[in-house]
């Protein structure tokens, strides 16, 4: 490898962290706080989603009790 070429291979080694580091500032610049309506939105938001996967949890749950002692028997 001549010196050239090892100067344009580390160029482009060099150059994607660069990049990368250059896009994530200006996305962090851009971003703002929520105020305090958009931020009660996306808790209760949350809040529903862990509600409705802890209901279907629970509903499998008693589905899955009596199925399980009818294939296994009462050992």
């Amino acid at each position: 490898m001549s010196s050239t070429e090892m100067k344009d291979t580390a160029q482009q080694v060099i150059e994607g962290p660069k990049q990368f580091f250059k896009e994530g500032f200006q996305f962090i610049h851009r971003c703002k706080k929520p105020d305090q309506q958009e931020f009660l939105k996306i808790t209760q938001a949350v809040a529903m989603g862990f509600a409705a996967l802890g209901l279907l949890g629970y509903i499998v749950k008693l589905i899955h009790i009596p199925i399980n002692n009818i294939l296994v028997g009462a050992a």
